[in-house]
């Protein structure tokens, strides 16, 4: 009988959610769910880049295709994972727009070989400190991890507040009513499938709710002539992605120093994101686990680099999305990763995402990016508050943090690299954070208490 028992126990035990192997349709349906939601942050770094340096059309729709191929290459690096490169998480992975301001000013001055060279070599240094920059995970403890995921989650809610306006704050329909009212009945559109469907098929349904919205959204949006499919008919079948496209890459010491800057900010960033993506899962995050989700950051911008695309790094929006869906399975994001190659390869498939209207896309993000806030405010949810220390701490570092959030320009006369550094505010909540609980913990005769 104890023998039965045991064969039954041994039967029954079920991998880790974030090992999952789902049925195909299912795991299809959830990754292209993923892309859908991030598609757009993808391209707009090399949208802004190419409006800011001048390049012309073709060379704009050469390097998005580069971007989206490069970062479904670094998604699969991501999850599936390869000697010490991989955290192994469901991640999803793309563009890093904290790369954007150095990258247009060395633009400017060298050209698309200066960016590459400067973007290479910036991979090559994340890569080499990854295992250093990982000690810090030590100065990471509730306090500073929740305050940080909620900074995240606030700074990009301008993001899906302008696309709810129809994206381009320049544009004459920017603001229109019927924009806005698009993206609140999406917005509508998920509550009410979450509510009155959420529990069909076994709760697919309920977890397919953004696809579904989107899916809906643009229906309805085209029933209206909202929403244009005639880049569809003009995008070609096939584009070959090949290294060094513009020439060989140009090394310049201060475009190197600029871009090693801004990758610093990005390598705060995935590690809040990955700490996150750890407490959503169930998979605390380890020095190990971050170090390898630093190298492949690094690995993946060098890549990127080569294949003329930019610095990759996590992407927050999947991270909220993981916490809503609540499917955690890292072969999911995989399949997302696969999605992006074949959009990368065959620019008709990316055309029918791109025929998304922005403002349905600003439906779904108004509540993606509060998911990821509601994360780090259950991170902080474990944080004794009754304690006035972790009160201030967590106070001034969101106050630091959401800035640039209330005053985009803030930091507007202050030096490139304090630019670079702060006007995501994540950075200065990082450092705030970190330097106040050192200062109460440690400072204050409690270094007992530094994970507290």
């Amino acid at each position: 009988m104890s023998e039965e028992r045991a064969g039954e126990t041994r039967h029954d035990v079920r991998p880790h959610p974030v090992n999952e192997v789902m049925p195909p349709g299912r795991m299809m349906a959830y990754g292209l769910q993923h892309i859908l939601v991030m598609y757009t942050g993808v391209i707009t770094v090399p949208l802004v880049l190419a409006t800011a340096i001048g390049l012309p059309q073709e060379e704009l729709a050469y390097i998005i295709n580069a971007c989206l191929l490069t970062c479904g290459v670094a998604t699969l690096i991501q999850t599936i994972g390869f000697w010490k490169i991989g955290v192994r998480l469901p991640i999803i992975m793309g563009t890093s727009f904290a790369a954007a301001i150095p990258m247009i000013q060395i633009g400017d001055v060298y050209g698309l070989q200066g960016i590459y060279g400067a973007v290479i070599v910036s991979g090559i240094f994340v890569f080499l400190i990854s295992p250093y920059f990982s000690l810090l995970l030590h100065f990471f403890p509730p306090v500073v991890t929740g305050t940080v995921i909620t900074v995240i989650g606030l700074s990009i809610m301008p993001v899906a507040v302008r696309w709810a306006a129809g994206g381009d704050p320049e544009a004459e329909n920017f603001g229109n009513p019927v924009n806005i009212a698009m993206a609140f009945v999406v917005l509508l559109l998920i509550v009410v499938i979450t509510r009155f469907f959420g529990g069909l098929v076994g709760g697919f349904v309920g977890r397919i709710a953004i696809l579904l919205g989107l899916m809906l959204g643009t229906i309805i949006a085209a029933l209206f002539g909202l929403a244009d499919f005639g880049g569809v008919a003009e995008a070609g079948w096939l584009r070959i992605t090949t290294p060094f496209y513009f020439g060989l890459p140009t090394f310049h010491l201060v475009p190197i120093i600029s871009m090693m800057i801004a990758m610093l900010v990005i390598m705060v960033e995935t590690t809040a994101d990955t700490v996150a993506i750890g407490e959503i899962t169930d998979r605390p995050i380890r020095q190990d686990n971050l170090a390898r989700a630093l190298r492949t950051d690094g690995f993946s911008t060098v890549l990127g680099g080569v294949l003329n695309a930019f610095p990759i790094t996590t992407f927050s929006q999947n991270v909220g999305l993981v916490r809503f869906t609540n499917v955690k399975s890292r072969f999911v994001a995989a399949v997302g990763g696969i999605i992006l190659i074949l959009i990368g390869i065959f620019p008709k498939l990316g055309a029918v995402v791109a025929a998304i209207p922005i403002p349905v896309l600003g439906g779904a993000g108004l509540m993606l990016f509060g998911t990821i806030a509601i994360v780090g405010i259950q991170i902080l949810s474990r944080v004794d508050f009754e304690d006035n220390r972790n009160l201030v701490t967590v106070a001034v570092s969101l106050g630091l943090g959401l800035i640039p959030v209330a005053v985009p320009d803030f930091y507007g006369g202050f030096p490139i690299g304090v630019q670079m550094m702060f006007e995501s505010g994540i950075a200065a909540a990082t450092i705030a954070a970190v330097l106040l609980n050192l200062f109460f913990k440690v400072l204050g005769g409690k270094q007992g208490e530094i994970r507290g």
